[in-house]
């Protein structure tokens, strides 16, 4: 079963987001690393859920992602197709994963990720 390992919070203004979120929540924001800002939104005892958040590209500038985690991208990518999604970005590779981002039949978008090894 695949199962939700983060989420991506898309804004025009990423620093603002990301002062906004630490401030009225506590969460801990990372410095940015590929215009992505990492999140952690608890600690080791609460077995939170983190994520980052990004300047969203023109084909999704705002919103909220989550992302799930796969077996293998390909296949999901296909089956995700046969159901309905439509493919927003395609498997892009990056060091220690593989991601995807599609919507869904009735226009949510999510993410695939595919930890390498």
């Amino acid at each position: 079963m695949a199962k939700v390992t983060g989420f991506e919070l898309n804004s025009q203004e990423p620093e603002k987001a990301a002062e906004f979120y630490s401030n009225v929540f506590g969460w801990e924001i990372e410095e940015p690393n590929w215009g992505y800002w990492p999140v952690k939104t608890g600690n080791d005892q609460n077995q939170a859920v983190n994520g980052g958040i990004s300047k969203g590209p023109n084909d999704y500038p705002h919103g909220t992602r989550i992302q799930i985690e796969v077996e293998s991208i390909d296949e999901s990518i296909s089956l995700a197709k046969e159901n309905g999604a439509m493919v927003v970005r395609d498997k892009m590779e990056f060091d220690d994963f593989y991601l995807a981002y599609l919507v869904d039949p009735v226009g949510l978008g999510f993410g695939l990720i595919q930890k390498k090894g």
